[in-house]
């Protein structure tokens, strides 16, 4: 299943660094509103995971992995403005899914690859655990959001829109 090294990869550093988690089986699901549901918790503490892509100039691109609230829009302008861009918008599927090893609607609030920036919202770190699909449309995690912070060491910056 495309994901699953990612996934086992995400499990061996959670385990590694004895973060606190629960892996929670369900059926499978990407939406973040009907994940949300099967898993049994408040929108706002699931994890959005989008990748951006922020053109700088003619000749540059960077890509940033965004994760904001589950009842929260990204704010595009926002992330533009961090870079200095002249343009931004959501990465290609095909980009996304490279960038994080697993397909959309399972993209993972964490960077395993240098090309990608982890931009996370002020507003998902406010829970003492959250929730997002684990690399896999029928697995999730719950992560303690201090250990999250600890391991992921996101840079933290407002990016969402109600």
């Amino acid at each position: 299943m495309a994901g699953d090294g990612t996934h086992e990869k995400l499990l061996a550093l959670l385990d590694e660094h004895g973060a606190a988690y629960r892996v929670i089986e369900h059926d499978p699901e990407g939406g973040t509103e009907a994940v949300s549901r099967l898993r049994g918790h408040d929108l706002a503490q699931a994890a959005k995971c989008i990748i951006v892509m922020v053109r700088i100039g003619k000749k540059e691109k960077r890509f940033a992995l965004v994760v904001v609230p589950g009842d929260k829009r990204i704010d595009l302008s926002a992330v533009k403005a961090l870079y200095g861009g002249t343009y931004a918008s959501f990465a290609s599927p095909d980009i996304a899914e490279e960038l994080a090893g697993s397909p959309s609607g399972t993209i993972l609030p964490f960077s395993f690859d240098e090309r990608l920036e982890l931009l996370v919202d002020p507003g998902l770190l406010n829970h003492t655990e959250f929730f997002f699909n684990a690399a896999r449309l029928d697995r999730s995690i719950a992560l303690s959001t201090q250990d999250y912070r600890a391991l992921a060491e996101p840079r933290v910056e407002p990016l969402s829109l109600d």
